[in-house]
């Protein structure tokens, strides 16, 4: 853990491997699971105005849906995203990083991973074309709240982030994305 000047506390957390295998395991093919890397950063809490984020590595051999079409595309992007966004989560359960997730168990997690979490907000840029192959990315938490459950609903945490992807060329996107997730009883 270090302090930062500001006094605030900064933990990282190198990629998991074996993490990051369970993440991409709903993935049907291998060519279909292109994080490669993922470090986790948590410097205070989201719920206090902190962030958690991760800094990744994607490896793109082939499109597992269409014909090369020699750049980066949305369906990419959302692909990278939510691999990016599964692993900070599972991270944030295994390690107990932040609130709500701090207070379940991976078997929670892994029971809600595909079921239970809906991106209720996308908006994705592309700023200037980017191969598909090997490129960095990056996603931020910025806000999360807990909604109570209602008479039409279950309980929710809702994930508000941030990302972005960018390779060697100069090539950039970024995006902003809400998501929903059940939340579990408390144990």
């Amino acid at each position: 853990m270090t302090q930062l000047l500001d006094g605030t506390d900064r933990r990282t957390f190198p990629t998991d491997e074996e993490l990051l295998h369970r993440v991409l395991t709903p993935y049907r093919a291998k060519r279909c699971e292109y994080l490669t890397s993922a470090t986790v950063t948590l410097q205070g809490d989201p719920l206090d105005g902190g962030r958690v984020g991760g800094s990744c590595a994607f490896y793109i051999p082939e499109s597992c849906y269409i014909d090369d079409t020699g750049h980066f595309n949305s369906v990419e992007f959302n692909i990278c995203y939510n691999q990016m966004a599964y692993y900070v989560m599972a991270k944030s359960v295994k390690e107990s990083l932040i609130e709500p997730f701090s207070q379940w168990t991976l078997d929670q997690f892994w029971a809600r991973q595909l079921a239970d979490v809906y991106i209720t907000d996308f908006r994705s840029t592309f700023r200037k074309p980017m191969q598909g192959r090997h490129f960095r990315g990056e996603i931020e938490i910025t806000d999360v709240a807990e909604w109570d459950a209602t008479d039409l609903r279950d309980a929710l945490v809702i994930m508000r982030t941030k990302c972005r992807y960018w390779d060697e060329f100069g090539g950039e996107s970024t995006g902003e994305i809400a998501a929903a997730v059940t939340n579990p009883p408390a144990n």
